[in-house]
């Protein structure tokens, strides 16, 4: 009978945790992945179209959360399409020769309720670095909403840093992720 207790508890446990602690996948259609940089006296947006991802996310230890987001770094669309060719182009992102953007979590540091510090490193352009920023986690039943945003110098990856774009474009680059993920 303790046994069978226990085992019990050990099955339910994820689930009394508000999460299974499995894989989860990212839902695209019900999820965005946005950029915006000052440019030309403006500000100009972009949304990543093609990307995929999962995540290992247990609440009662944020600490082993784990993610992984492939983008395609092509997939950029901005307004005006001119600026989509810039962006992608060799001077910038390069996707040509650099056609994997990649984002992966280390881990979560609670915060307090839904809120955390991501721990994660990003790749692009074969250059790697280390970020830390707000993220907020809530899960409803079978669904996770994480939503973040972050600020990357574009000067740390290579993107944009010569010729005659680079005095017009600022060089601080914000991403903006609202992700929606579902277990695997």
């Amino acid at each position: 009978m303790r046994l069978l207790a226990a085992l019990l508890l050990a099955l339910l446990t994820p689930l009394l945790a508000g999460a299974a602690p499995g894989p989860w996948t990212f839902e695209r259609e019900a999820s965005r992945i946005e950029m915006s940089v000052r440019a030309f006296g403006g500000w100009r947006t972009g949304r990543f179209e093609d990307w995929r991802g999962s995540a290992v996310l247990d609440r009662a230890h944020p600490e082993t959360a784990r993610a992984t987001v492939t983008v395609q770094s092509a997939s950029l669309r901005m307004s005006p399409s001119v600026a989509t060719r810039r962006a992608i182009g060799p001077g910038f992102l390069d996707a040509a020769r650099h056609p994997v953007i990649r984002f992966d979590l280390k881990s979560l540091e609670p915060l307090g309720g839904d809120r955390y510090t991501a721990n994660a490193d990003i790749t692009m352009k074969g250059r790697t670095r280390a970020v830390a920023f707000p993220l907020d986690l809530r899960i409803d039943g079978d669904r996770a909403h994480l939503a973040g945003a972050l600020t990357l110098d574009r000067a740390d990856f290579g993107i944009g840093t010569s010729g005659p774009w680079n005095g017009l474009v600022g060089r601080q680059v914000t991403v903006r992720v609202m992700l929606q993920a579902r277990p695997a």
